[in-house]
């Protein structure tokens, strides 16, 4: 059994912060590609950002500039910046991971989501 579970969402007003944090934990051997996505209402999921093993990142344009993925492999964690929050940034934004639970075939888990609002 594996478990993401993401922190650090809330309100914020136009121009603020926030850091949004992604723990997986249970029985891990590897993670591969982690990222965020997001879902506001009556919208599709749309991914925001993701993050190879190695560190390779990729931003959806909407993001780039203002938003920061980075992990920490030793914590099994996944971390994303978000500065200069606009209210179109309002979403439940969900932890994707890609992770083996043995030696043979990756499977791809998610988190429950965690509501950012930015807000005057």
């Amino acid at each position: 059994q594996v478990q993401l579970v993401e922190s650090g969402g809330g309100l914020v007003q136009p121009g603020g912060s926030l850091r949004l944090s992604c723990v997986a934990s249970g029985s891990i051997v590897r993670i591969n590609a982690m990222g965020w996505y997001r879902q506001a209402p009556g919208k599709q999921r749309e991914l925001v950002a993701g993050i190879t093993s190695g560190g390779s990142t990729n931003y959806a344009d909407s993001v780039k500039g203002r938003f920061t993925i980075s992990r920490d492999n030793a914590k099994n964690t996944v971390y994303l910046q978000m500065n200069s929050l606009k209210p179109e940034d309002t979403s439940v934004y969900y932890c994707n991971a890609n992770i083996y639970t043995d030696y043979v075939i990756p499977m791809n888990y998610w988190g429950k989501g965690a509501l950012v609002t930015v807000s005057s």
